[in-house]
């Protein structure tokens, strides 16, 4: 399969989301979805020139907090939720459907209150608060365990981690 040097790519950032007892939040895309039907997964979405372009500049060129700004829109728009204390916890690309590729940056962050109700856009089903452990119980999209698991040992340690594939028995 021959690939364009100069394709273009999406931009999109997903959130594992960590409450205060350090349990993540997954969902499960509705059965209709395109990509990954009826597969678990976090909350995400990819980024439009409407999520930056109508607002001032930060600078004469620039606009910051792209990424980070989609983070929480995504977040808002998937779960009813504000969050905090947004960080890095990887990077990948997938080649979609349509064979364009896309740029993901899988990020982490904290509700900022526990206490709001979650309420599901339609393209989602179902959600659940779980450990590391109770995660290995759901279908889910090949890669999110293991970004779990980064980030689980980053929250114990302190320390960054990479994406390692998992060796073959």
């Amino acid at each position: 399969m021959g690939y364009d040097k100069n394709q273009v790519h999406y931009i999109t950032a997903t959130v594992i989301l960590v409450n205060s007892e350090g349990k993540f939040l997954i969902t499960k895309r509705a059965e209709w979805e395109k990509a990954f039907p009826g597969k678990w997964t976090v909350p995400g979405g990819k980024l439009e020139v409407l999520d930056y372009v109508l607002r001032e500049k930060d600078t004469s060129s620039h606009w910051y907090n792209v990424v980070e700004d989609l983070a929480k829109k995504e977040v808002l728009e998937e779960f009813g939720l504000e969050i905090k204390n947004l960080n890095y916890v990887t990077s990948l690309v997938y080649i979609r459907i349509d064979k364009i590729p896309s740029l993901i940056i899988s990020l982490w962050a904290e509700p900022k209150d526990e206490s709001v109700e979650i309420k599901l856009c339609n393209a989602l089903i179902e959600y659940k608060w779980v450990d590391l452990e109770e995660a290995k119980n759901y279908d889910l999209i090949e890669g999110i365990y293991e970004e779990l698991e980064i980030l689980d040992k980053k929250l114990k340690t302190g320390d960054n981690f990479e994406w390692k594939k998992k060796k073959e028995l």
